[in-house]
């Protein structure tokens, strides 16, 4: 099958999406992001997004109260 509308939503956008990633620095690489950092809205690429995703699930993990496992019930002996 052919894949005629790939990155059809982005040829409209400034060249084409591209620009520099406010977080990592890198230039000429797809900006596609828009995340409020600092009380600004700025473009990220997807490498910072992903990174930023990660960091946000592993202090949620961090924040939940440990849960308590249940006290283990006795051993049934076999008879």
């Amino acid at each position: 099958m052919s894949k005629n509308h790939r990155g059809a939503g982005i040829r409209s956008l400034p060249a084409k999406g591209k620009g520099t990633c406010a977080i990592c620095g890198k230039s000429d690489i797809k900006v596609l992001y828009e995340k409020d950092i600092d009380g600004k809205t700025v473009k990220i690429c997807k490498f910072c997004n992903a990174n930023l995703k990660n960091k946000a699930k592993v202090e949620a993990r961090k924040a939940k109260p440990a849960e308590e496992t249940p006290a283990e019930a006795p051993a049934e002996s076999a008879e």
